[in-house]
């Protein structure tokens, strides 16, 4: 067995001590710290956080080791079976995938910083913690006798935990699963609301796969003080993170349920429903896979859609989330250079941040809207019979049961098994291709009686001008946006540009108004590059670039429009 104790000697620097015994069988071992984490596939460097690296054996001698690569050390085993490996972590960051300590708190994502020997990967693990007597602790590891337990190492760095004394909780039940809701930090619950809501989407999505594949499971919900929005999938839990904390059963309630579902899906796709490039998970280097859009982009679209189905969401508040989808899409230029399957493979590269300007796409807008192509063509297909829920259903049953992988061709063949057509044109054309999908949309929309549009911006700038941009604390419109070809890009204005004065006149927050003011007149730009202050004649054209859209219900649909909204949303 091996055997972890976490304690914080000294809340205030915010550094956790972590001690663990591992059995070893080799002359030679070396101890990893995981270098990523799942559900966000990109090199986490977790080691940059970790000092006083110590390793000793039964009789707290000492070992000679050395380090082997940015996160993993050699240590000689030559003369003992098991090691005491001992470092302090430091845990300053607080969001749904990370570890972070105070006086108030231990809260650990065990993959950020629990080691690991691969020799000892299959074998049980125990957590000790030294907390407060007076603390509770959320997580979905087995309790017994005051300590903590879980099957291997990968249920141990799939399992996070919060100790606390502020938590609250709450418990549900659906088709014979319990689910927990705990929350942490400063906050009034509305249990009955909230129950309600949860009950009803979790009902909704394990009927559709007809089972769930945990009997037990834990919404971990870190709740801040400051705005906030992130969660993360975990096989039995999720942790979220949601602020300001007097907004969560206000204008972010919203924002919990969707992330809520959009995590609960992920229990079945990405956690049991895995691409086959990590199965099982290598967490010593990159796991490249193309799938992406399988893993996020449908996961995004039926974390949303099924709010819809169980009635927690109308079709307004639904097509609120479909309409900022659209347009991510359309704003981002970018969609005409790569591909999703592309953007997906380089989450590795630079996933997570805008990166090179009109490069690469989001896996979760693509994805999401090529999963609602999807389903909808298979509704077509098979006369309103089936939908993408079956392919994902059967994706479960006959891989994930089986602790297969799944590739590519495997989601391909199973799309094409329930349609019974051809899925080479999505394929080829729109997952690996960069061929524009507004046309496909729009025939998609108008099948379930939902009709798309759009209008110009009302914003001058990014109507008129081609560009979007956010103030500034000194009043100037900061650039964050160009359309290829507009007037912004054709008049020599670039990315970061702000914009301090148009005609000579300060704009103070209120560069549309003065772009607006001089609407019939040259404009010329005055903006600070860089430590330089520069200054642009912008041509106008009589077209508009960046248009708003939105997707509508149809007044009066006729009776196969209204076959396909219910059967979309049934």
């Amino acid at each position: 067995m091996v055997k972890f104790t976490f304690s914080v000697p000294q809340p205030n620097t915010q550094y956790i001590h972590i001690e663990v015994v591992i059995p070893v069988i080799k002359e030679t071992t070396t101890v990893h710290l995981p270098s990523w984490r799942p559900g966000r596939y990109e090199l986490g460097n977790f080691a940059k956080n970790v000092r006083n690296f110590k390793v000793s054996d039964a009789k707290s001698n000492a070992l000679r080791f050395h380090k082997v690569n940015k996160d993993s050390w050699e240590v000689d085993t030559s003369n003992c079976d098991e090691i005491m490996v001992s470092y302090n972590y430091y845990a300053s960051e607080i969001n749904a995938g990370s570890t972070f300590a105070d006086k108030d708190q231990l809260y650990v994502n065990p993959v950020n910083c629990c080691v690991f020997t691969k020799e000892t990967y299959e074998k049980e693990v125990e957590v000790a913690l030294k907390i407060s007597e007076k603390w509770e602790v959320a997580t979905s590891m087995e309790s017994k006798n005051g300590k903590w337990y879980v099957e291997n190492t990968e249920e141990l760095l799939d399992s996070p935990f919060v100790a606390s004394g502020m938590l609250q909780r709450e418990s549900y039940e659906s088709h014979g699963v319990t689910f927990h809701i705990w929350f942490n930090g400063i906050i009034k619950p509305d249990w009955g609301r909230i129950i309600k809501d949860f009950q009803a989407f979790t009902d909704a999505q394990i009927a559709k796969f007809t089972e769930f594949p945990v009997k037990e499971y834990h919404y971990i919900n870190q709740i801040l003080p400051y705005k906030t929005y992130h969660g993360v999938e975990h096989t039995k839990s999720t942790v979220i993170a949601l602020g300001p904390c007097y907004e969560v059963f206000g204008s972010l309630y919203k924002e919990l349920l969707g992330v809520s579902s959009h995590e609960l899906y992920h229990t079945w796709n990405v956690k049991t429903i895995r691409p086959a490039e990590m199965m099982p998970y290598d967490f010593t280097k990159e796991n490249y896979s193309p799938l992406g859009y399988l893993c996020e982009g449908v996961t995004t679209y039926m974390g949303d859609l099924f709010l819809h189905k169980s009635g927690v969401f109308n079709l307004h508040q639904y097509l609120d989330e479909m309409n900022s989808q659209l347009q991510s899409h359309f704003d981002n230029h970018g969609r005409f250079h790569y591909s999703v399957a592309e953007s997906s493979f380089d989450t590795w590269l630079d996933g997570y941040v805008p990166g090179a300007p009109g490069r690469k796409v989001s896996i979760y807008t693509e994805g999401c809207l090529l999963a609602f192509i999807t389903d909808v063509k298979l509704l077509e297909a098979t006369k309103n019979k089936y939908g993408l829920d079956e392919v994902m259903k059967r994706l479960y049953f006959q891989f994930a049961l089986e602790e297969k992988g799944v590739s590519e061709e495997d989601y391909k063949a199973t799309v094409e098994a329930v349609g019974k057509f051809s899925f080479d044109e999505i394929f080829n054309d729109y997952i690996h291709g960069t061929k524009p999908f507004e046309s496909l949309l729009t025939y998609c929309f108008d099948y379930i009686g939902l009709e798309l549009q759009h209008v110009p911006e009302e914003s001058y700038a990014a109507g008129r001008l081609g560009f979007k941009f956010l103030n500034s604390s000194r009043g100037g419109a900061v650039i964050k946006l160009m359309y290829p070809g507009g007037p912004a890009e054709l008049g020599g204005l670039m990315l970061e540009d702000e914009i301090i004065a148009v005609n000579g006149l300060e704009v103070q927050n209120n560069v549309n108004e003065w772009f607006s003011y001089f609407e019939d007149e040259q404009k010329e730009v005055t903006v600070f590059r860089k430590g330089q202050m520069l200054t642009f004649t912008l041509p106008e054209v009589n077209r508009f670039f960046y248009n708003k859209y939105q997707v509508k219900p149809v007044e009066n649909p006729n009776g196969p429009q209204k076959a396909g909204m219910k059967a979309w949303a049934g």
